[in-house]
């Protein structure tokens, strides 16, 4: 049996949280062709969410609109909608309003952000992260490759090199992590590929890679206790 889709999971914003999602079971959505992983959610199927979703060759879902936005990235395979098809590697953000009947004509999983835009946000975003440039970072062996952005949130990919340390620091607005390869650590623990973390408001670490990794990164999203 698979886990209830009203279920919450890791629904207290203001809560630190480390998942690994090469353990989660895949469970079913309303189409039966796609199955998700279900990382992040505040409830059911219309609520925040943070999931990876996986479609079986030529799956097709129906249109549907992105009340509080959308955004993924491909991580196998090729997502289709209406604007084109967008092969692995491709970061793709949908506004609020937004609206598609998404496919895989291939099949591909996808790491996703459900109803957590607000409302003012109206840029969609395309990024094809194979050909986008790769920015200096803070520190030497660290390489920035920004994704989206909106007032104070921001949505990047991180790249490590081996034997990389960062200073200690805050995260104002909280951080979210998705490690892509590699493996990625901090004073807490490692986190290798497929790992899921949160980390609320002026929480503080110290991070580091031994190995090197690429992760996804969004900061400054996540709700500051005395203004929610």
């Amino acid at each position: 049996m698979g886990e209830h889709p009203l279920t919450p999971r890791h629904a207290n914003l203001l809560a630190r949280a480390v998942v690994d999602t090469t353990a989660l079971p895949w469970v079913a959505s309303p189409e039966p062709t796609v199955h998700r992983k279900l990382i992040e959610r505040a409830g059911g199927d219309g609520t925040r969410a943070t999931s990876l979703v996986r479609f079986a060759p030529g799956a097709r879902f129906p249109e549907h609109i992105h009340h509080g936005g959308e955004e993924f990235l491909v991580l196998e395979g090729s997502f289709c909608d209406e604007t084109g098809c967008f092969p692995a590697g491709s970061y793709v953000r949908n506004p609020p309003g937004s609206r598609h009947v998404p496919s895989a004509p291939e099949g591909c999983i996808i790491f996703v952000k459900l109803h957590h835009m607000p409302e003012a946000e109206t840029e969609h975003i395309v990024v094809n992260t194979h050909e986008a440039p790769w920015l200096p970072g803070l520190v030497e062996g660290l390489e920035v490759m920004p994704l989206g952005s909106f007032e104070g949130e921001h949505t990047a990919l991180v790249r490590w090199q081996p034997q990389t340390h960062f200073q200690s620091h805050h995260h104002f607005g909280g951080e979210e992590i998705f490690v892509l390869e590699g493996v990625f650590s901090d004073e807490n623990g490692d986190y290798p590929a497929g790992t899921w973390l949160r980390s609320p408001h002026w929480s503080q670490h110290t991070p580091f890679t031994q190995t090197g990794c690429t992760i996804w990164v969004k900061t400054g999203h996540l709700p500051i206790p005395d203004r929610w």
